[in-house]
C-alpha cells in the first residue's frame, strides 16, 4: 500500500490571522449599517425622538467605524510588510 502523505491538519497562525483580519474588514460595512439603524430600533412607540441624542450616537459610531478601519489597515500593512521579509518564509511553509 503506497502511504499518503499527511496534510497539516492546522494552517500557519500568520495565513489564519490575515483571513480573519480580512474578513473583519469586509464586515465593518455591515457593522457600520447596524449601527446606523439602531437608533430607529430604540425609541418606543408614542413617543417623540430625541434628534440630539441620535446625532451625537450617530458621529461616535461614525467615529468607531473610522478607529476600527485604520486599526484593521495598520495590521494588513504591516502584515502586508512582513510578507517581503525573508525570515517570515518559515510561516508560509
Amino acid at each position: 500500500m503506497a502511504t499518503r502523505r499527511l496534510r497539516p491538519m492546522f494552517v500557519a497562525k500568520r495565513s489564519y490571522r490575515l483571513r480573519r483580519l480580512r474578513d473583519g474588514a469586509r464586515m465593518l460595512p455591515f457593522l457600520g449599517a447596524f449601527l446606523y439603524v439602531l437608533p430607529l430600533l430604540w425609541v418606543p412607540t408614542g413617543q417623540t425622538r430625541d434628534l440630539a441624542r441620535d446625532a451625537v450616537y450617530l458621529f461616535l459610531a461614525w467615529g468607531v467605524l473610522i478607529g476600527l478601519t485604520a486599526l484593521i489597515a495598520a495590521r494588513l500593512r504591516a502584515a502586508g510588510n512582513d510578507a517581503d521579509d525573508p525570515a517570515s518564509a518559515e510561516d508560509a511553509e
